[in-house]
């Protein structure tokens, strides 16, 4: 039953004090209380009844509907036989932890109010356990019907009141047969699932946060192979409001069968993906092999979407690190040698040869970068293709040339995905991202796919768990940049910086600093003064110590254009 029916039956010597808003709540059962934590006694959903003996301050108030808030209860019925009218102070700790609060008279005993919840669940509960084989029959023609996910679990939500979800264990939102859970609650549903998992507990599992009570169980497939190919991100969650452990075997059969159905679904979209993938990595072996581009666009052609317009595509690489697996750079044993991720691969052509994995060969890395770009292009209007690559993922995104368009659309719509999952994925763990520009012609995708990779290699030195760069974020001399092998750079950076790093630890000075500030203002010895708040008699001194140490001069733009990029590549 819900509180409202408290109020609505018109059961006498009950009123509300607080908690309007929250009257929709499940009740399932009733306890009656006097103890400062009554937590242990409680599973959730409980209308609590309490005399008030616990308090014996204003701060006792608060601390007991904390308790009560914490273990799930639905709601809180005072009665003022033995200690007078309620208290401000309790109706105030209520009003805070958003508790309905219903003040009990001396006319209306506890043992009254018991029997009438009790009764009232008992019938609801019995009616619908008499509906359970029609349910179940309509379920299916929903189905069959081609409803949808979101058709089925809202004829759930519409015919027995059950408010369901299917999440991905990145916390994407699938399908929704109520209101959509935002961002934050679904990243804390994910985690909460993906823990239950790791330590090896019994679905469904439950989780309790912002005062209301999620249970979770995991959508298993027919395919056994799936989880040992794609790991447990590739895996989808039924998260019910209400914790159905204790639910009759009847109504729990209908919830496994809604289950089934969402498996179903999750196999149907797997498919398609498999299919995908075997496309891109055929793709990408032909760009491998330097095929004609005829061959590859004949390839292309077979996903191409129904359009009138001609057909672009995007080429977006993904970088993954998974801190304590063998393909963990980190990981690896003291002197071997770093294994070879395409975004750090030794030139351009490198990087468009990296090797592709197949779905029964790629490594950890690479899965995990497959999976998690899946999740981010997931539901577009056009299906992506992406297949594992070395330690990480390529994906292959098709559209019109007449739409938008750009790559900084492409970019803008990951990032906004991504920020989503933030933190979901798992501690440690980092993709990173980089799209190319639109290209129309198959003669085009290896430099589309070299230019997605220098953007990815960008996104790799930025600070967050996903960073995503796009094309328009490459100045031409990131480009060349990115183009020249780790070695080159590493070298050419540590010759001309590393004598002013050195120097500047050794007398706590600022030239590094300095040497920034001065190509940013062009050479301009009153403005770049003005900038470090320095005499400028002090920063002739520091830039002639700069040139002394580097043999280097200032005057000249070519040592200014060698100092530019050398910073560029901190």
């Amino acid at each position: 039953m819900r509180l409202r029916a408290l109020l609505d039956a018109g059961v006498p010597g009950i009123r509300l004090l607080t908690g309007e808003d929250e009257l929709d709540r499940g009740v399932r059962g009733v306890m009656t209380t006097d103890l400062n934590d009554p937590s242990r006694y409680l599973s959730g959903g409980e209308l609590v009844l309490t005399g008030m003996l616990w308090r014996s301050d204003p701060a006792d108030s608060e601390n007991f509907v904390r308790v009560l808030v914490g273990a799930g209860a639905a709601g809180l019925a005072a009665g003022i036989t033995e200690v007078g009218p309620v208290p401000n102070d309790l109706v105030e700790a209520c009003a805070r932890h958003r508790l309905p609060l219903f003040m009990v008279d001396e006319e209306m005993s506890f043992a009254r109010l018991t029997e009438f919840v009790v009764r009232r669940v008992s019938t609801e509960r019995a009616s619908d356990l008499t509906a359970v084989v029609d349910r179940h029959r309509r379920l299916v023609q929903a189905a069959t019907g081609g409803a949808g996910l979101d058709g089925i679990l809202g004829l759930v939500a519409a015919d027995i009141d059950i408010r369901c979800w299917v999440l991905s264990l990145t916390g994407r939102q699938v399908a929704a047969g109520a209101d959509p859970l935002d961002a934050e609650l679904r990243t804390v549903l994910a985690r909460a699932h993906l823990a239950a998992r790791a330590r090896r507990a019994r679905p469904p599992y439950r989780e309790r946060t912002a005062g209301r009570v999620f249970s979770m169980l995991p959508v298993d497939r027919d395919d056994g192979s799936l989880a040992a190919e794609q790991g447990v991100w590739s895996e989808w969650s039924l998260v019910v409001e209400e914790d159905v452990a204790d639910w009759p075997e009847q109504r729990r059969g209908l919830l496994d069968e809604l289950a089934r159905l969402v498996a179903v679904e999750a196999d149907r979209v797997e498919d398609n993906r498999r299919l995908g993938r075997r496309l891109a990595e055929d793709v990408l072996a032909l760009l491998n092999s330097g095929a004609d581009p005829g061959e590859i666009a004949a390839r292309l052609r077979v996903a191409e979407p129904a359009a009138a317009s001609p057909v672009t595509w995007q080429l977006v690489a993904a970088a993954v690190t998974v801190p304590g697996t063998p393909d963990d750079p980190q990981s690896a044993a003291p002197g071997s040698p770093p294994p070879t991720r395409a975004p750090r691969t030794a030139g351009s052509e490198a990087a468009a040869a990296a090797p592709v994995h197949t779905s029964s060969g790629a490594n950890t890395a690479g899965r995990m970068a497959r999976t998690l770009l899946e999740e981010a292009l997931a539901d577009l209007p056009s299906e992506a293709l992406v297949a594992a690559i070395g330690y990480g993922a390529v994906a292959l995104v098709p559209g019109s040339a007449d739409g938008p368009g750009s790559s900084d659309d492409v970019a803008a719509e990951l990032r906004a995905r991504l920020a989503g999952l933030e933190g979901s994925a798992g501690d440690g763990i980092r993709l990173s991202l980089g799209v190319s520009a639109p290209v129309a012609r198959a003669d085009a995708l290896r430099g589309a796919l070299e230019e997605a990779w220098h953007a990815a290699r960008i996104a790799e030195g930025r600070p967050g768990s996903f960073e995503v760069v796009g094309h328009g974020e490459l100045a031409s001399h990131v480009l060349v940049l990115a183009a020249a092998p780790e070695g080159v750079r590493r070298g050419f950076r540590d010759r001309l910086l590393s004598p002013l790093s050195a120097y500047d630890a050794r007398h706590q000075a600022d030239l590094v600093t300095t040497l920034e500030a001065f190509l940013d203002c062009d050479g301009s010895w009153t403005r770049c003064a003005a900038r470090l708040h320095v005499h400028v008699n002090t920063l002739r001194y520091r830039i002639g110590r700069i040139e002394e140490l580097t043999q280097r001069d200032l005057s000249r733009l070519e040592d200014k254009v060698d100092f530019f990029l050398a910073l560029r590549l901190r």
